[in-house]
């Protein structure tokens, strides 16, 4: 039997797994009806083929979500605590959001200008995160794309280093894994057609010796890192690690790119600021505009002057950063209206106090079933995963990766009015979840594992 299902009858969840697929499709007519109807001319019958990987038999369809529910096209309301995997991070569709949008509409949407709102947005950016320059994209995929150009090109270097089992979006360059130790191109990378191992270079998270000796050839550009391991499962640092690493990183002449698209959970000014780590560049996507498409990317004076310096020197002609809606006026007033207005001090507070709540409780569902399970909460952020202790690196979280009970426990959820985010078992509250909403999803989690067991 896997590892992770030690403590559990697997005839009866595979029991439990057929019959809640068939009352998912009892229950959702309506949506059955639309996605036969999307199959006719969407490819794989979905507007994104990973809209497949939840745990239901057909995908779901939503027909209207706000603050922290959404209600699907055949009626049934559900406590939303997967929010759009952070892109709804505070909630679906914000009151301050929705008039800025509002507003704007009648106003332009995109003119390849600045408009009033891009100076405010900077200025705050600035403030928040302590780096003085900043600029737009769309995504985050985006964003870290623009940075790892604009510092290839600063440097004169052309290796990147990331952590294994990382995720920065759909960037062609982080697709690359250990392997038995060896670095290893992902094979589910369609249509990569040259080795990105000559210029990526991977290492496990929390591992100081792995990180300065691939450092030690003075040819690595920047490292790009999340705080936290987010997407294989929570990954927190270990004590010291980020001290120790920054130090590492800058006396082999590297730079620090930290993404916080997840990890904005910490606090208004993300973890890196929080737990005193000095980027040289910052990435921010999803939720920083309140779901409108946008992302932001900021440097350090020092970074800056060396980006400029490289684009003044450069030949005439397209950088190769930036898109013609990059800063468009929609996404910088929603933005504007979101940073000033949504993530706040207090809206953090009711997130991080209501997260404990549900960490704590669902420690107790866990050690009342007797499984041997972990939780782990960053900020918003809470996790459940298959295993007594967090993983310390991406090889250790994936091999505790069982996606065929994630999605037992998912359905089961999701058929009781409550969703979860797909891709393993993270859990986001938001300025509109509540006390109750928490007590509910315990309620239903507890029912689940007593029926594994």
């Amino acid at each position: 039997m896997h590892s992770t299902r030690n403590g559990l009858n697997w005839q009866r969840a595979q029991a439990l797994a057929a019959s809640e697929r068939a009352s998912y499709a009892a229950r959702n007519p309506v949506s059955a009806q639309l996605a036969q109807q999307a199959a006719a001319h969407l490819l794989f019958g979905v507007p994104m083929h990973w809209m497949n990987d939840w745990s239901t038999p057909f995908a779901l369809t939503v027909d209207a979500a706000s603050g922290a529910r959404f209600r699907d096209a055949d009626g049934h309301d559900y406590v939303d605590f997967c929010l759009g995997d952070t892109g709804a991070m505070f909630g679906h569709a914000p009151a301050p959001v929705a008039a800025a949008i509002a507003h704007q509409s009648q106003r332009g949407y995109t003119a390849m200008l600045p408009s009033h709102d891009a100076a405010p947005v900077a200025a705050e950016l600035a403030r928040r995160f302590g780096l003085p320059y900043w600029q737009f994209a769309l995504s985050a995929s985006d964003a870290n794309r623009f940075v790892l150009r604009w510092l290839r090109a600063a440097t004169g270097r052309s290796k990147i280093l990331v952590f294994n089992g990382c995720y920065h979006g759909t960037v062609d360059d982080v697709f690359v894994d250990l392997v038995d130790g060896v670095a290893t191109q992902r094979d589910s990378l369609l249509g990569q057609v040259y080795p990105l191992t000559e210029h990526t270079v991977v290492v496990e998270f929390n591992d100081l010796a792995a990180l300065e000796a691939a450092l030690a050839q003075g040819d690595v550009a920047c490292v790009l890192a999340e705080p936290v391991m987010t997407n294989i499962g929570m990954v927190l640092p270990q004590p010291g690690y980020w001290e120790a690493a920054q130090q590492i990183i800058r006396r082999h002449g590297s730079l620090l790119v930290m993404d916080e698209t997840h990890t904005i959970s910490s606090g208004p000014a993300g973890y890196a600021r929080a737990h005193g780590i000095e980027a040289d560049a910052l990435v921010l996507g999803k939720p920083v505009a309140g779901g409108i498409p946008c992302a932001v990317y900021g440097m350090s004076a020092a970074l800056a002057a060396r980006v400029e310096q490289a684009k003044r020197t450069a030949p005439p002609g397209h950088s190769g950063v930036g898109t013609t809606l990059s800063a468009n006026m929609f996404a910088m007033a929603a933005m504007r209206a979101n940073l000033e207005q949504v993530m706040t001090e207090a809206a953090y507070a009711h997130m991080t106090a209501l997260a404990a709540q549900l960490a704590q409780g669902l420690r107790e569902v866990i050690a009342r079933q007797q499984l041997p399970w972990c939780v782990t909460q960053v900020g918003a952020r809470t996790e459940f995963q298959f295993c007594p202790e967090a993983p310390a690196n991406g090889t250790q979280a994936e091999a505790i990766l069982d996606s065929e009970l994630e999605h037992i426990i998912h359905l089961y959820l999701l058929n009781r009015g409550v969703l979860i985010t797909p891709f393993h078992n993270m859990l986001l509250v938001c300025p509109d979840t509540s006390s109750a909403d928490v007590q509910r999803l315990l309620a239903v989690f507890e029912e689940c594992v007593q029926q594994l067991r």
